[in-house]
């Protein structure tokens, strides 16, 4: 199980600037509305919690045809579309593709050269592809899907369809419509389903299971994290904790800068998940945090000094990791050199385990608050109860602040303007906004 220790957030090892027991009791009176809007899905966008209960039956079928007759997996999304099937890559298959088939791709971006060295990869012959829309009107994946239905028709003509999968919604939206017609095989993203809440749906479930990994062990992890994070007591449920310290820590020290410092390469990809998250639930209304993802022990050495002497506006949030699966052990040689023969006879576990630690403490003794997540193990199992924890922390914090964590107005603002300046019908007036700012930056040019 993973655990959360946040010592060095409170007063007793902070001094002035940490955080009291008294704080988070005078707090504790808001959590139980709270906890029941949990509990009984009050709104919609709750239903990212019902995922622990779902069959994934049709995502192993799914996953079987895609392994059974392709040599490459080609998904096509953007934001919680990719980043959660990127984090479970990451983490639970690294160096894929020098080690097995099907090799993944995974394009987010309209950025032409990545998909055009993507096509200069993958043999369309021998690729399924999985395009993930909930709406199907995402500007991003919808044209990077047009590029690449084009490519399927020419290679297999009226059987093109028989390569694709489109995740969506279950009844309505673009991808629907076109998937009913054309005949695609779909998972369906369930109607109340965000798609930065979307990880353990089939939007990141099929992934795992195309490079081998059960999906079954996934949920059970997020299922046993759930049982922990749904106790009303918000002194016995850490996702709770976890929330009510960032926020007391932004309103009451102005520290309203999260850094997520995972001590394992194979979770930099989850730190980039977790900013989407935290970003988009809570930044609105003139409220929220931001986040930074960042990667230990390599950041030591590019942003460490910032943390330890720069504003004072930062909690550092560590993920530790006990057993890292693997172990090399450090040679014993140079040792007539002090400055590196040290070393010799350490496994680099070892190393990587102090580095953290140190770094914590280095913090705490400079009075920068920061806490742990500590990791048994990066598998399945316990990527599932990240995943769900941090949704759970997101949903509860948004709930704390005051503010819906399920919506996102500020980016649907710049999807109504690429609207108008790509020709959508009913967006004419966003287009000439446009054209006017255009105007006004011209005058400001060196």
């Amino acid at each position: 199980m993973i655990e959360l220790n946040f010592t060095n957030m409170m007063d007793s090892a902070l001094g002035e600037g940490g955080i009291s027991d008294r704080q988070i009791e005078a707090i504790r009176g808001c959590i139980p509305a709270i906890h029941s809007k949990i509990k009984d899905r009050a709104v919609p966008g709750l239903s990212f919690i019902d995922l622990l209960s779902q069959d994934t039956g049709n995502i192993k079928e799914a996953a079987s045809f895609i392994r059974d007759n392709s040599d490459d997996f080609l998904l096509l999304g953007i934001g919680g579309s990719a980043l959660g099937p990127r984090a479970i890559l990451d983490s639970l298959s690294p160096f894929h593709n020098l080690k097995k088939r099907p090799r993944v791709f995974i394009c987010d971006n309209v950025d032409p050269m990545t998909l055009k060295n993507i096509l200069s990869l993958i043999d369309i012959k021998r690729t399924a592809v999985n395009v993930i829309t909930k709406s199907g009107s995402t500007a991003e994946t919808a044209s990077s899907f047009m590029v690449i239905w084009e490519e399927l028709r020419k290679a297999f003509g009226s059987r093109a369809s028989e390569r694709v999968i489109a995740t969506t919604d279950p009844e309505k939206g673009n991808l629907r419509m076109i998937a009913n017609e054309l005949g695609f095989k779909t998972l369906v993203i369930p109607a109340g389903v965000g798609g930065r809440y979307s990880v353990l749906s089939p939007v990141g479930l099929l992934t795992a299971e195309v490079i081998g990994i059960d999906s079954i062990e996934i949920i059970k992890g997020a299922r046993d994290i759930h049982e922990k994070c749904s106790v009303n007591d918000i002194w016995d449920n850490p996702a709770y904790l976890f929330g009510t310290l960032l926020y007391l820590m932004d309103r009451n020290e102005k520290r309203n800068i999260n850094v997520m410092v995972p001590y394992a390469d194979g979770l930099k990809a989850f730190s980039e998940w977790f900013c989407q998250l935290w970003a988009e639930s809570l930044g609105k209304d003139g409220k929220g945090i931001t986040p930074y993802p960042s990667l230990g022990a390599v950041d030591q050495h590019s942003q460490l000094q910032l943390w330890m002497e720069g504003p004072q506006d930062k909690v550092v949030v560590f993920i530790r990791v006990l057993d890292y699966g693997a172990d090399i052990k450090i040679p014993a040689v140079f040792g007539a050199v002090d400055g590196i023969g040290y070393l010799g006879n350490h496994m680099l576990s070892d190393l990587i385990k102090a580095e953290e630690e140190s770094t914590e403490l280095a913090l705490v003794k400079n009075k920068r608050p920061n806490m742990t997540i500590t990791i048994p193990l990066i598998d399945a199992y316990h990527m599932g109860q990240l995943f769900h924890f941090f949704n759970i922390a997101t949903a509860f914090t948004g709930f704390m602040y005051d503010i819906d964590p399920f919506n996102q107005p500020g980016v649907e603002e710049g999807k109504n303007f690429t609207y108008g300046m790509m020709g959508k019908k009913g967006f004419e007036a966003r287009r000439l906004e446009v054209e006017k700012e255009r105007e006004k930056k011209a005058c400001y040019r060196v």
